[in-house]
């Protein structure tokens, strides 16, 4: 599956999502996901698209403008705000109701995080990765202020972000719709793996999961704030998709093959049947794209053609 939020056809200065789909189609891609950056008009054209199904979309979509000027993603499940919490819902439910009219089974959802937004500690770590310093002591008390400060502000937002993946998770289950918790890209936000694990046991497999996503997860492991593998090591039980991509550096979502990702320990752990989606970023060539089903195919992340 592919999932793109950006497509033009040469020469044109708007997005043409049936051109995304045609060309998913033509590099072989049975299936798609819609992005949750696709506006109304392109998730109406993907919606009814004959020259790809549908498995995934990521809520919430499509992207509109809100009232008070921003985007809908922009949204924060775990906001101490009732109004802008209530208002994520409802556009999560918007998604499951576009999800069931087009028989896909799966939604994946950010959950939300602490308001602050990203912490300094992690901005700083951002920037000393990048020049190249990635140990020492001063790395260690960054690292270590970090996990206090999400510690001590997570029992503020966490409920709230279980409360809205109850509305969800009922909303979803009453349309055949499953939710997919995908681990997220920055430290502040929700869910790290043990909080994974306990907002998904009040759950069966087939109304709520694990969405696995290599990059953020690649990403935070180089940060030294979460180790890459436990994730699978924990929830693999529990996974029910995946976004794969690759990271150079802490640059993600680049195509399979072009960054340093530990596809052996994808393979391994990956469930065999749950959806793979790539999620690669908008520049990148078609040639790249097409090229890493043969590359993921090669390391057993995806299966052998027939």
């Amino acid at each position: 599956m592919w999932s793109q939020g950006r497509f033009r056809r040469d020469g044109d200065k708007a997005d043409d999502m049936l051109a995304f789909a045609e060309a998913a189609a033509r590099l072989g891609f049975p299936a798609i996901e819609i992005n949750y950056v696709i506006p109304p008009d392109g998730v109406e054209a993907l919606l009814s698209n004959d020259h790809v199904g549908i498995v995934s979309l990521h809520s919430p979509t499509p992207r509109i403008k809100l009232d008070n000027g921003k985007s809908s993603d922009a949204l924060n499940l775990a906001s101490k705000s009732e109004d802008e919490r209530a208002l994520a819902v409802q556009r999560a439910r918007v998604t499951v109701d576009h999800a069931a009219g087009c028989g896909a089974r799966h939604m994946v959802v950010h959950l939300g995080g602490i308001n602050v937004g990203m912490f300094d500690e992690e901005r700083e770590l951002r920037k000393r990765y990048d020049a190249g310093d990635r140990d020492g002591g001063e790395i260690d008390v960054l690292r270590r202020a970090a996990v206090e400060r999400r510690g001590e502000a997570a029992p503020e937002y966490l409920p709230l972000a279980k409360r809205s993946l109850a509305e969800i998770a009922e909303y979803a289950a009453s349309h055949n719709v499953a939710v997919g918790l995908e681990n997220r890209y920055h430290y502040h936000e929700f869910p790290g793996p043990g909080e994974m694990r306990e907002l998904l046991d009040d759950y069966p497999p087939d109304v709520a999961g694990f969405w696995l996503d290599v990059g953020h997860a690649e990403v935070l492991d180089r940060l030294g704030l979460e180790p890459h593998d436990r994730w699978l090591n924990e929830l693999r039980d529990r996974c029910i998709g995946a976004h794969v991509h690759d990271v150079d550096g802490l640059a993600d979502h680049r195509a399979p093959g072009h960054g340093t990702a530990d596809w052996q320990h994808y393979a391994e752990m990956l469930p065999p049947n749950v959806p793979r989606v790539f999620e690669i970023n908008q520049k990148v060539d078609e040639q790249q794209v097409a090229a890493a089903i043969p590359f993921l195919r090669e390391r057993g992340i995806l299966p052998l053609s027939s």
